[in-house]
């Protein structure tokens, strides 16, 4: 039996690389005064237009695997109406990957939405699992005959407790009065009110439940339905397609008293989960960085540590640790969905890759189920509220005239497909 082959690849998300995904819930939030984004994607690297030169690209430098997402957005851009235009488009980047040997991996939601789907309550609403597991029944016909070896449902699913999380642990850093240091409640109250009165204009509801906004406890659970729902939708139409999530984790390590700490986290972020993956036939994992707990909680990274753009601790040795902790609980097959780093420095970026990739293989020569690697991200992109000031690809983008030049990273990620790196 030939050996299946060990994916080298890079990862991308509709939404930051396609550019004028207009009936997007995030495109709305761009121009909102309120939305939060440093600046709207526009083209963004314009992918939906150079994804053939980009997969090209991929192909010449060495990599055999390419994951990519569908945009519900694209596909189902009026509630109920499916736009066979843009699904022709998803399944000529499939095409475009086989024409150039490389494996696709597809996720069917990476954080952007339709916009009517927030009108309809969006991801506290009882009916989204239903709403989603339509999308996957359309999506999932027309890939019938098509090979896919690996559909990843939802990106990041725990991104909104994560948030959620993210904010109460701002708000626990408090005076004796239990109010956040220099914190305008005035000035906070009177923002909520100008969020509300802009959801009202732009969606039609005041509270706008997307994707990444800060979820409750039942939104939580309406997003563990609707993985759910598409998996049994998946090994319905696509038998021989592997199905999974993929969560945001992690390597989550504790100095003298933070056992207990790290511990709850681990259990929020990840354990929590492994009811809604028992069925799913692998887990994506999505680690950058290292966390640090003592008996008051999260630490921030210590002073003289290298940090990236995104203020993570530079630590690729995560990629290692996640895999071995992730594979405690979870017996199926795992694959590094995400993992990167934001830097302007390329020779950081190779030396991370390199560590990182060191780690995967010494736990594939284990005999774990790790299946592949996928950096994030191909190309220097739209990072959500950041805009463009961050630096993750192996590729850059000149905005102006959208060319694509790859990095030296590119070609050393590469490298790994060949038979005497691997071993």
């Amino acid at each position: 039996m030939t050996e299946e082959k060990f994916l080298i690849g890079s990862a991308t998300a509709g939404g930051q690389v396609e550019g004028n995904n207009t009936n997007s819930d995030t495109w709305a939030q761009e121009y909102m005064k309120t939305g939060g984004y440093k600046e709207p994607s526009l083209d963004a690297a314009d992918h939906y237009h150079t994804y053939r030169e980009d997969i090209r690209m991929m192909h010449e430098a060495g990599l055999n695997a390419y994951r990519f997402s569908f945009e519900w957005a694209r596909i189902e851009p009026e509630k109920g109406k499916f736009d066979e235009k843009e699904m022709n488009h998803y399944l000529d980047m499939v095409d475009a990957c086989r024409e150039y040997d490389i494996e696709p991996v597809i996720t069917l939601l990476h954080f952007v939405c339709p916009k009517w789907l927030i009108t309809e309550g969006g991801w506290e609403a009882d009916t989204t699992p239903d709403y989603f597991a339509r999308y996957v029944e359309y999506v999932a016909e027309h890939l019938k005959g098509k090979n896919i070896r690996y559909i990843v449902t939802i990106n990041e699913a725990n991104m909104g407790t994560l948030i959620a999380g993210y904010l109460e642990k701002i708000m626990r850093h408090t005076d004796g009065a239990g109010l956040q240091i220099g914190m305008d409640l005035e000035k906070m109250a009177e923002q909520q009110e100008m969020t509300k009165k802009e959801n009202l204009e732009v969606f039609g509801v005041e509270n706008a439940a997307v994707f990444t906004s800060p979820r409750s406890a039942h939104g939580d659970e309406i997003v563990c339905t609707a993985h759910k729902k598409a998996v049994e939708v998946l090994h319905r139409i696509l038998p021989e397609t592997k199905v999974g999530l993929s969560l945001s984790v992690r390597d989550l390590q504790y100095t003298e008293g933070g056992k207990e700490n790290a511990d709850k986290d681990w259990e929020k972020d990840f354990l929590h989960y492994l009811p809604t993956i028992e069925n799913d036939d692998f887990f994506g994992i999505q680690t950058y960085t290292r966390a640090i707990f003592s008996a008051k909680g999260e630490e921030d990274p210590a002073e003289g540590m290298p940090v990236t753009q995104m203020g993570y601790e530079y630590y690729p040795e995560c990629v290692e640790h996640v895999i071995r902790r992730v594979h405690e609980s979870f017996k199926g097959d795992l694959l590094i969905t995400e993992n990167g780093i934001a830097t302007d420095d390329d020779t950081v970026r190779i030396r991370y890759i390199e560590t990182a990739l060191n780690g995967v293989m010494k736990c594939r020569e284990e005999g774990l189920p790790i299946k592949g690697y996928l950096y994030w991200s191909f190309i220097d992109n739209w990072e959500w509220q950041s805009g463009y000031t961050m630096q993750f690809g192996l590729v850059s983008l000149d905005r102006e005239n959208q060319i694509h030049t790859p990095k030296p990273s590119l070609a050393f990620l590469g490298s790994y497909t060949k038979s005497d790196r691997r071993k």
